[in-house]
């Protein structure tokens, strides 16, 4: 059974690269916030956050892994749960995880709301082997396509 999951979301922090077992892992932490109405016309904001690791022989995307960054994920989930509060069982928390299969740049967040800047090309595909390029990876002139 495979269960799959997929998300778009910035990053938190910037991403750490740590070797365990002579392996490379690079962790970061992504939010995604969806944001609704109710029926009175109240405005609702929930963010999830979800806590990746991503085992990688090659650890050039790490750099461009920075707080803010907007990316798109995909992998198999996990959960975790953990007593945040030890005095009682009122503090239980589950937390999120993923371990990432596939890892997109989508661009910079810009906090003023503008435009946003794209961010590094170069390993944003890390870990997609689908057969797919990047636009900016073309390089063949545009009416040699094939329609």
């Amino acid at each position: 059974m495979l269960i799959r999951l997929e998300f778009i979301g910035h990053l938190g922090k910037d991403a750490t690269v740590n070797a365990v077992n002579g392996k490379n892992v690079i962790n970061f932490n992504v939010a995604n916030t969806q944001k609704w109405k109710d029926q009175q016309g109240t405005q609702h904001e929930r963010t999830t956050w979800i806590s990746c690791a991503y085992w990688v022989k090659g650890t050039a995307i790490a750099p461009y892994l920075l707080k803010g960054t907007q990316v798109f994920v995909s992998g198999e989930p996990s959960a975790e749960w953990y007593n945040a509060n030890r005095n009682s069982a009122d503090g239980i928390v589950a937390q999120l995880k993923c371990n990432v299969r596939e890892l997109n740049l989508l661009g910079k967040g810009n906090s003023n709301g503008g435009n946003q800047q794209q961010g590094p090309r170069t390993g944003s595909s890390a870990g997609s082997n689908d057969g797919y390029r990047n636009a900016a990876d073309i390089t063949e002139p545009i009416d040699d396509l094939p329609f």
